[in-house]
Parts: structure tokens; C-alpha cells; sequence
């Protein structure tokens, strides 16, 4: 018995659906099982012609609401996942960096009008010094500007806190590769753990590199050899001829490492040991025997 969203067929003629409210359509739908090989597209005629809807307008107005509502049920279950507030929070601190870096720089500038022989000076500052520079501004704006761009470094450190944590619960064999904040920038980068353990090693290996690899593919420029992952030790501290080869390895070893964390949820010892044998091999740690 052919049966679509509507109504079923049944003899040569069709049973329309009751009652027409979203949420039992959508429960149909779930339901409706169907037989491509003897499938028979539809239109809203048909529909009218089972008796479900009178016109036309009816009929969208229907499988709008319809629609609307299915697709809220995806998006809820999307929210839901656990990887959704890491993300979140991978997002929040990257905000973060870019207001301290913005404030920092604009404060300074401001201090060094204020302070001609301080011009050559205040761009290399970082960190806590910035702070200290400006907290001993003899303008109580700069001074308070400070504080604020202080107060936002201590929220980033906690954040970063809490994303280590976050990322060793959800992601315990790629935090143990690459470290908390690499791994969540991974997966906030691929849009979640399933999408992550999907990617191939090659993906994994210039994920993040967006803007060097639309150049590559638009102006012919050499192609990224890293992109997220360059921020872990292991790549950006070996030495240029061997850094896209640790690249390569390790992005290799965490596509297999997000495949672990999609469907056990527990570190691996055993691969663990391997893969950073592997990656301190590509390095030159120690021979290859």
C-alpha cells in the first residue's frame, strides 16, 4: 500500500491523514517507509484529490509548518550534543583573544601619545606586561582600560581551564595527541565529533587553513602543510624540513584517535603509545628502527 505524508492508497483510492497537526505528521514521517524502486513522485494535487487539503495554499501552508517543525526537532537535537558547549566555548576565547589584542594595541597607542619615548617600545609588548604598562598610565582612562584587558586574561585563563577539561572528557584520545585546546579546535573547526571522525587524515592536516588553501586554489600558491594542528609543540617546534612530515603523521594518527573518541569514549593506551612513537619518529626524536 503506497503511502505518503498525506495519505495512503489503498484499492485506487486514497485515506487522507487525521488529524493534520504538525506533530503527528512529523511522527508519520518517521514511520513511512519507502520503496524507491516503486516510488511515484507526488504533487499537491494529489493531495487535494485524497481529500487532505481544498487548495493549494492550504497545502503549503501545511507542509510548511510541517517542515518548520521537523526541522526545530534537528536543530534541538544538534543542541543537545555534548560537543555543542565546547564549541561554544572554543568560539568564546578565540572572541576573547581577539578584544585583549584590540584593546591592548589601541591602549598602548593611546599611552605612547601620551608618552613620546615609549613609542618605540610598546609594540613587542605582550601579556602581563601590557597590563603593567598601562596600570602605570598617568591617565586614569588607560589605567582602568588595563584593569578591564587584566580582568579578560584571567576569564581567558579559566576558560582555557575548562575547555582542557571539557575536551579530556569528550575527547580523551585526541586531547592526549595534541593537547585541550587543539583538540577542541579541531572539532569546533569540523563542526562537531561525528563530522570530525569522518575527515581524513589529509583534511585534518590543513583544518583551519582555509584562507592559505583558497590562495592555493585560486592563485596557485604552494599548498598549506598544517593549518589548526601547528599550533601543538610536535609541529610548529620541528625543524622546517621536517615539519609538514609531523603534520602528516600526526594528522594521520588523529583521524583514527576521533574515530575512538566517537565510539569508545575512552583513552587507548596501546594506540596512544604507538601514535606518539610515530609522531617522535617524524620528528627526528629518535631513529627509525
Amino acid at each position: 500500500m503506497p503511502s505518503y505524508w498525506f495519505g495512503d492508497v489503498s484499492g485506487g483510492r486514497c485515506t487522507p491523514v487525521a488529524p493534520r497537526e504538525p506533530a503527528h505528521l512529523s511522527r508519520r514521517l518517521d514511520t513511512l517507509a519507502c520503496d524507491m524502486a516503486a516510488y511515484v513522485p507526488f504533487s499537491w494535487e494529489m493531495a487535494r484529490d485524497c481529500g487532505f487539503v481544498s487548495t493549494r495554499g492550504e497545502y503549503i501552508r501545511i507542509l510548511r509548518d510541517l517542515c518548520m517543525l521537523r526541522a526545530e526537532e534537528v536543530l534541538a537535537q544538534v543542541a543537545a550534543r555534548p560537543e555543542q558547549e565546547l564549541i561554544q566555548m572554543v568560539h568564546m576565547r578565540d572572541q576573547l583573544d581577539e578584544v585583549i589584542n584590540h584593546l591592548s594595541e589601541k591602549a598602548l597607542e593611546w599611552h605612547a601619545a601620551r608618552s613620546p619615548g615609549f613609542s618605540r617600545k610598546y609594540r613587542a609588548l605582550r601579556g602581563s606586561r601590557v597590563a603593567i604598562v598601562l596600570g602605570g598610565s598617568g591617565n586614569v582612562h588607560i589605567r582602568n582600560v588595563g584593569a578591564g584587558i587584566e580582568h579578560l586574561a584571567a576569564i581567558r585563563r579559566d576558560l582555557n581551564r575548562d575547555i582542557e577539561k571539557a575536551a579530556r572528557a569528550l575527547l580523551p584520545n585526541c586531547t592526549a595527541l595534541v593537547g585541550g585546546i587543539v583538540a577542541a579546535r579541531l572539532l569546533s573547526e569540523a563542526g562537531g565529533l561525528v563530522p570530525l571522525s569522518r575527515l581524513p587524515a589529509g583534511t585534518i592536516q590543513v583544518l583551519g587553513a582555509r584562507t592559505a588553501l583558497f590562495f592555493h586554489l585560486t592563485s596557485g600558491t604552494p599548498p598549506p602543510k598544517h593549518g589548526i594542528i601547528y599550533q601543538h609543540r610536535r609541529v610548529h617546534r620541528a625543524s622546517r624540513e621536517r615539519r609538514g612530515r609531523v603534520a602528516r603523521v600526526l594528522a594521520a594518527k588523529l583521524a583514527i584517535a576521533a574515530r575512538i573518541d566517537l565510539y569508545r569514549g575512552a583513552p587507548d593506551e596501546k594506540f596512544l603509545a604507538l601514535a606518539q612513537a610515530a609522531v617522535e619518529r617524524a620528528g627526528g626524536l629518535h631513529d627509525m628502527d
